[in-house]
């Protein structure tokens, strides 16, 4: 009777903690330069340098660097994007050649957005 107890304790309690600690390990251990992280303090930042002999992380955080221990990153949220995937110099060179034509159309119509606001602000103050 123990020794069943004992069994299904193991399957319902030890084994799935087991395994779940062995996926977090492997998870950190997979992270690199170039991820988006969350860290246990819900900190976002975007890995910058890894020590694996001290086991401590570096986040850039909008330009400021702060240095974690490694298990306090809770999430990878995006991995980093391989500079091999952005080689594509026929997709990028026409994107390219579509945007200004579109930005340059949303300028206008923005510049005669706020000469309007600006002329009827001055109207209201005349008044």
């Amino acid at each position: 009777m123990i020794v069943a107890l004992f069994a299904l304790m193991y399957f319902l309690m030890i084994r799935p903690q087991r395994k779940q600690q062995q996926k977090r390990r492997e998870q950190l251990s997979k992270i690199k330069p170039g991820d988006s992280v969350v860290t246990i303090g819900r900190l976002h930042g975007v890995v910058d340098e890894i020590n694996e002999a001290e086991k401590t992380v570096t986040l850039d955080c909008d330009g400021i660097y702060l240095v974690f221990d490694l298990s306090a990153v809770a999430q990878i949220k995006q991995p980093g994007i391989a500079p091999a995937a952005t080689t594509d110099t026929k997709t990028n060179s026409a994107k390219t050649d579509e945007a200004p034509t579109s930005d340059a159309a949303d300028d206008k119509s923005a510049a005669s957005d706020q000469a309007s606001d600006s002329a009827a602000d001055q109207n209201k103050e005349s008044k």
